[in-house]
């Protein structure tokens, strides 16, 4: 149950032993400083990556393991056009060459201009970043982390840390996400047997 060993833990604990296995993790170290000098407004390295990373970390598999891409949010909402996000998923394209994962970048001010047409549902007009990761289909996979103005690596987590550190994903029912919040349970589960997924 070695696995566990931060389960349960004070948030602060938490917090430092998850930036820690974060900075070490030498594909998130590497993706986190190109993104830093593509220098968006507002961004945020989101979701997967990083817990997937965790668990990597925790059940001895290696960096790189179940993990499908880097999410990387933007805020900016000056133009909410499709055009100008494109724009940047281009610039973000050329500047991200040759990482070996690939970075999928979103504009969180646009977001509920398609959400709808995608899953069928109204969401949010989000304000920033951060308040987008609030919205997960499952509060485990609520986390961001990004360089503060010092350059110290800074945590987004509304929900904490526990249930990464935990091994338990459990179901955000602030939208309507019951399917989104299955699939990738049943994903996850796949590759790492430990996890336990909370029925929404």
């Amino acid at each position: 149950m070695d696995h566990l060993r931060y389960s349960g833990l004070p948030f602060e604990a938490q917090r430092a032993a998850f930036l820690r296995i974060v900075a070490a993790d030498p594909l998130l170290a590497e993706t986190l400083a190109r993104v830093r000098k593509l220098a968006l407004p507002d961004w945020l390295v989101v979701s997967g990556a990083l817990y997937n990373s965790i668990w990597n970390h925790l059940t001895g598999k290696p960096p790189g393991y179940g993990i499908k891409d880097v999410d990387l949010f933007y805020f900016d909402d000056a133009d909410l056009s499709y055009e100008a996000e494109d724009a940047v998923i281009r610039r973000a394209a050329r500047h991200f060459e040759g990482l070996k994962l690939p970075v999928e970048v979103r504009n969180q001010a646009r977001v509920h201009l398609w959400y709808p047409v995608k899953f069928g549902q109204e969401c949010p007009r989000y304000a920033s970043s951060s308040e987008s990761v609030s919205y997960f289909a499952s509060k485990t996979h609520a986390v961001g982390v990004r360089f503060d103005s010092s350059g110290y690596l800074d945590l987004v987590a509304p929900f904490g840390l526990d249930d990464i550190f935990s091994f338990r994903i459990t179901p955000n029912r602030a939208l309507d996400n019951q399917r989104t919040h299955e699939v990738k349970g049943k994903r996850a589960r796949e590759y790492w047997p430990e996890i336990r997924v909370v029925a929404w």
